[in-house]
């Protein structure tokens, strides 16, 4: 089967976002058609004159986040009565319409500004910035960057805190350092949130070590450390291996007053899970939930695969029963068909069947849920089933983002099944997403697979040239790529 044609049926087609086309000024983007915004209006040519400015800046800005569909019918209806919104109505709604995935309607918006002679400031550019960073196009959002300097408008604190956090989720690590280098240079200190950005930075490029000096960097400079940068701590020193310290640095949150949040058990649970140490990962699990705290469906995955394969389905099924007697219902129905999965209960194990449980039991289904579905069906190498759980996700309205396609490319490696991965990465690119570091090692493992050592090489290649750092995985699989070719004699 052609691989291409696999990854066109199952997915959607990439999305093409033009960057800052001219448009009439007039003019409004519905499903891909135009329409005028005169044909938006049903509002009688009185009405237009009895209702005030003030009323319809006010309802566009109020409705921006909750019913954007009426925002826009009001902006509409408010330019056929002769009057012009605010510069604070047109931010609300590019950051709505951004947030939305809408870009190319905010992009839009900022063009009707300038065609009335209102001149965009940090704050337009900053809510459209945001949703092409949430969205990884980070190719447009350069581009953006770009238009905003030729514009005149400097960049704020946001500006940069946007770039920082996006490019730290990338791994582009020169990137960051030239947003930090900026920051420092125009004199913006980093706050509580950039402190953990950075935290995260240095994780997802093994600088555990520097984690450390930023702690005591914090400490003097007056920074007071929250739960998220604590988590980050944790997560780092698991993620290298260093339990120990990640153990002092949850006792000292603990000491300090601070609550453990589900992200924190996570990490705790989860780096104890990978060495191996199920009794005090299972400890944990058991502590989380005295405290009240609602399981994460994320982390069933991990303790059930960890179990399954020591074969301790016993401790599985008292882990169950704790849960339903603790009333945790909606966890327990998705524990279920996540062990259901793993081939342990044997009632169903279709992607379909397993949804159709969950909204049996009206469990209400997010993205998240639908990911740790796929990532179940990814770990056996479940290719068709992941698919399923793509479409079905689709079906419900959820746009399938980077980490589920990352989970397809990884349900295609374990599988061998190099090719369908190396077309879905394509499909990424296509989309506008930016690669992350995951994409880029799990299609280098597709690759070790089925022992095309040279296209290991050529995948790491491309992800230093698109700015994204590679971490220590990928670094090892490419000096054993390396070293197996030179074993065959291959240069």
């Amino acid at each position: 089967m052609d691989v291409h044609y696999l990854v066109r049926r199952h997915i959607q087609p990439p999305l093409q976002l033009p960057f800052l086309q001219p448009l009439p000024l007039r003019c409004r983007f519905r499903g891909g058609g135009v329409t005028l915004s005169v044909a938006c209006c049903s509002t009688a040519a009185n009405d237009h004159q009895e209702r005030p400015w003030e009323s319809y800046d006010r309802d566009i800005q109020s409705h921006a986040s909750s019913d954007l569909s009426r925002s826009l019918h009001l902006l509409a209806d408010m330019q056929a009565a002769g009057m012009r919104a605010s510069a604070a109505a047109y931010a609300r709604l590019i950051r709505a319409l951004a947030r939305a995935g809408r870009a190319l309607e905010a992009e839009a918006l900022l063009l009707e500004m300038r065609h009335q002679g209102i001149h965009p400031d940090a704050a337009h550019y900053n809510a459209l910035l945001e949703g092409l960073l949430a969205r990884a196009h980070l190719r447009l959002a350069d581009r953006l960057l770009l238009q905003m300097a030729d514009d005149g408008v400097p960049r704020n604190r946001r500006t940069y805190m946007l770039l920082l956090d996006a490019y730290a989720r990338a791994g582009r690590l020169e990137d960051s350092w030239w947003v930090l280098g900026e920051m420092k240079r125009r004199g913006i200190r980093l706050d509580t949130a950039g402190y953990t950005t950075l935290v995260r930075l240095y994780r997802d490029n093994g600088m555990w070590k520097k984690a450390t000096d930023l702690v005591m960097e914090m400490q003097e400079v007056g920074v007071r450390l929250d739960v998220k940068i604590y988590n980050g701590l944790i997560d780092t020193f698991g993620k290298y291996g260093q339990l120990a310290d990640a153990r002092k640095v949850f006792e000292k949150m603990r000491a300090e007053g601070i609550k453990p949040d589900i992200a924190t058990w996570n990490c705790l649970i989860r780096w104890h899970c990978r060495v191996g140490n199920m009794k005090r990962a299972l400890r944990y699990f058991a502590v989380m939930q005295e405290e009240g705290m609602y399981p994460d469906p994320k982390i069933f995955v991990t303790i059930i695969s960890r179990l399954g394969e020591q074969g301790k389905w016993d401790e599985l099924k008292r882990l169950f029963d704790k849960m339903k007697n603790r009333g945790f219902k909606d966890s327990g129905a998705v524990y279920a068909v996540l062990v259901d999965i793993y081939g342990q209960y044997g009632h169903f194990r279709d992607a379909r069947e397993c949804v159709a449980a969950l909204k049996a039991e009206k469990l209400r289904l997010t993205p998240s849920i639908f990911c740790v579905l796929a990532n179940a069906y990814a770990q056996q190498g479940l290719c068709e089933q992941t698919v399923s759980v793509l479409q079905l996700m689709e079906a419900e309205g959820i746009e399938p983002n980077l980490v589920m396609l990352n989970l397809l490319i990884n349900a295609f490696s374990t599988a061998g099944r190099h090719l369908e991965a190396l077309a879905v990465f394509q499909h990424i690119k296509d989309s506008g997403m930016s690669p992350d570091v995951v994409t880029y090692t799990t299609l280098m493992k597709a690759f070790m697979r089925v022992k095309r050592f040279e296209k290991v090489s050529e995948v790491y290649n491309e992800m230093e040239r698109a700015g994204c750092t590679p971490d220590r995985k990928a670094r090892e699989m490419l000096h054993d790529a390396t070293v197996t070719m030179e074993q065959m004699g291959c240069y």
